[in-house]
C-alpha cells in the first residue's frame, strides 16, 4: 500500500489577505465587545491546533484585554464518519462560568465537532459565548451552525498553511492554498 503524496497547489487566500482580514475582524470584535461588555476580559479559547496561528494574529489585533486558553477536541466514530460526540483531548486550564468566551476556530466544515463542543461550554455557564471562525465551508455543513464572526466564506476544497495540514505538514504555510494529490 503506497503512501499518498500531497504537495501545496495554487494560492486560495495570500498571507496579505488573510491578515487583512484577520485585523478587520479583530476590530469588530474590539467594536462588539467595547460596546457589549466595556472593560471585561475576553477569553479566546484557541481550538487546536489548525488555529493557533489565527489565534496568535488576532489576539494581537484585539484592543480588548484578552486571555487565551486552548482545547484540543476530535469527533469520533465508525471509520471517517463523525458520530457528533466531542472526546476531549486537552481541555481548559480556565474555569469560563460567568466569563466571555470566543472560540477561535480555523474552518468550519461539517460543524459537528463545533457543535457538539459549544454545547459542552454552554453547560460551563459562561457569561457570552461566541465563535469566530478564518474560513467556513457552508457546503460540507450537516448541523445547523454558524460564526458570529467569519473570515472567508470559500468553496469545497482541501487546503492547507496558515495553521491548516495534512498529516501534520503544511501548516507553517503564509498562505492558504489548496492541495494536489501526486
Amino acid at each position: 500500500m503506497s503512501e499518498r503524496n500531497f504537495e501545496p497547489g495554487e494560492i486560495m487566500l495570500d498571507e496579505g489577505t488573510i491578515l487583512k482580514r484577520v485585523e478587520e475582524l479583530a476590530d469588530e470584535i474590539t467594536a462588539d465587545y467595547n460596546r457589549d461588555y466595556p472593560g471585561e476580559t475576553l477569553l479566546l479559547i484557541c481550538i487546536l491546533k489548525g488555529s493557533f496561528v489565527f489565534t496568535a494574529d488576532l489576539s494581537r489585533k484585539l484592543g480588548i484585554d484578552t486571555r487565551i486558553d486552548f482545547m484540543s477536541v476530535s469527533s469520533y466514530g465508525s471509520g471517517t464518519v463523525t458520530s457528533g460526540k466531542v472526546k476531549i483531548i486537552k481541555d481548559l486550564e480556565t474555569d469560563i462560568a460567568g466569563k466571555n468566551v470566543l472560540i477561535v476556530e480555523d474552518i468550519i466544515d461539517s460543524g459537528v465537532t463545533l457543535s457538539a463542543l459549544r454545547k459542552i461550554l454552554l453547560d460551563r455557564n459562561p457569561k457570552s459565548l461566541k465563535i469566530c471562525t478564518l474560513l467556513d465551508k457552508p457546503s460540507g455543513r450537516k448541523v445547523d451552525i454558524t460564526g458570529d464572526y467569519l473570515g472567508f466564506i470559500i468553496e469545497d476544497r482541501f487546503i492547507v498553511g496558515y495553521g491548516l495540514d495534512v498529516d501534520e505538514k503544511f501548516r507553517d504555510l503564509p498562505d492558504i492554498v489548496c492541495i494536489k494529490e501526486g
